[in-house]
């Protein structure tokens, strides 16, 4: 070969050779891990590398973001660095995870997901922003039934619970722009974020979903925050340390929900007939402590438990979808236990107020008594809005009595999905009534006003 050749001719040559190289490393991953027929009106965007030729071994990766843009009407007596505020706006990002997990033989299965949460202008750790992403879920899974979903053997830091659906939900497919946060019943009191260190059983026998754990609750004094002080009423113990136990069943009358993960499908959008009867608990003892009247401490279990109806399927020839949910909750955490909570707090403090819930958007989310919840939408047809997809309305109410308030805890709310691209890409518009209590002077706690808020969502998953 005469070695005189021309730029051109060389140009020429390299990219032959560079395409055939590519060429032949196309046909041998493709040896390895062949692809699915494409099919452009139901494929899924995904980031999955094959481990087997039939796909069943696998690795996969996926990313949400929620970012909120948010008004919101301030609890009597908000304060935001020091300076009285009615009302605010925020922008944050209520929720960033990356998950990485997969099938790695025929009965190990692994999962991971790491992130952060309510990240806006008011957040930091130990006085740093920076500091707010961690580990939610690292777990390790063994299938005792190479064949079956009958018996998963689990363990490691986890979101499986016993009290409900929407104590374990996958986010990313939730129909509200948020789930019933009071259902995460020990959400970072107890636990990281509803997650607990576990060792776990689950699986599918025939229409029988189940779930059995024994989780390792963590101390309080570990949750970021002083420690609580033992009072009158029933807080989380800083004494002691005892296990914590749950169970979880839901009886699949139709289609089986998938069994993958330990998360729970909020709306399948049509894809799926489902409809569930559920039921569960959680259990621990001594779980608060609280003082008597010699002045020493005596403890209460903590009882938590549900049953809940779901139905999530088409109606009228798959032109519409209905997604539905309504439970009970009997939440025992011991002698008049309240807990006010805010969800993104976007206030930093108080003044001049007796406010008992607080400043910002809190409310009496947790205590002792009983709650029902409900929530209900309709997918519009899927080409409602052509090549931009198709909206869902619903709407959502929760009444809680709790032993140590006058009044009871009424939370609504409403709003609209555009799914752009069913859950992947979507725009949420939510508007919330909550209501705020005031403490009298006699000591009882009394609902004295209400407060609103709206926020836009936009979701990105992949």
């Amino acid at each position: 070969m005469p070695f005189f050749l021309t730029k051109h001719t060389m140009n020429k040559r390299f990219i032959t050779v560079l395409s055939v190289a590519l060429g032949l490393h196309v046909a041998s991953f493709a040896q390895q891990a062949p692809l699915a027929k494409a099919d452009s009106t139901k494929a899924k965007p995904e980031l999955k590398y094959n481990l087997s030729l039939d796909g069943s071994k696998y690795i996969k990766f996926t990313f949400l973001n929620q970012a909120w843009f948010r008004f919101n009407e301030s609890n009597p007596g908000t304060a935001v660095n020091g300076q009285p505020k009615d009302n605010t706006f925020d922008i944050g990002l209520r929720r960033t995870r990356m998950q990485l997990f997969g099938q790695l033989t025929d009965r190990m299965f692994f999962y991971t997901q790491f992130g952060m949460n309510n990240f806006n202008a008011m957040s930091q750790n130990a006085g740093n922003r920076k500091l707010q992403a961690f580990f939610h879920d690292a777990l390790g899974e063994y299938k005792v039934f190479k064949k079956s979903d009958k018996l998963k053997l689990g363990g490691g830091l986890t979101i499986a619970s016993g009290l409900s659906r929407f104590s374990q939900p996958s986010v990313s497919t939730i129909m509200t722009t948020d789930v019933p946060v009071f259902l995460q019943a020990t959400v970072d009191q107890t636990d990281e974020f509803a997650r607990k260190l576990s060792l776990y059983a689950r699986g599918q026998l025939g229409k029988l979903d189940y779930r059995l754990i024994l989780s390792d609750p963590f101390i309080i004094q570990t949750n970021g925050q002083a420690a609580p002080t033992v009072g009158s009423n029933a807080n989380f113990t800083p004494y002691g340390h005892t296990k914590q136990y749950q169970g979880f069943l839901a009886y699949n009358f139709f289609d089986k929900e998938p069994n993958v993960t330990p998360y729970m499908t909020g709306t399948y959008l049509g894809d799926k007939k489902v409809l569930n009867l559920e039921a569960g608990f959680i259990a621990q003892k001594d779980a608060t402590a609280y003082l008597v009247g010699d002045g020493s401490t005596a403890y209460d279990n903590m009882l938590l438990w549900s049953a809940a109806v779901f139905a999530d399927m088409p109606i009228a020839n798959n032109k519409y979808a209905l997604s539905a949910y309504a439970g009970y909750f009997d939440t025992d955490y011991g002698k008049n236990y309240i807990r006010n909570n805010s969800t993104m707090a976007p206030a930093n403090g108080t003044y001049n107020s007796n406010s008992f819930s607080g400043g910002g958007n809190a409310y009496p989310m947790f205590g002792t008594g009983q709650s029902i919840y409900a929530q209900v939408g309709l997918r519009l047809p899927k080409a409602l809005l052509g090549d931009q997809g198709t909206l869902m309305p619903y709407a959502s109410f929760r009444h809680s009595n709790y032993d140590r308030l006058k009044d009871a805890v009424d939370i609504y709310d409403a709003g609209i999905n555009w799914l752009i691209n069913k859950h992947q890409s979507k725009l949420s518009l939510n508007y919330q009534l909550r209501p705020v209590f005031k403490q009298q002077t006699d000591g009882s706690v009394e609902r004295s006003s209400n407060a609103s808020a709206v926020w836009l969502q936009y979701q990105v998953a992949f």
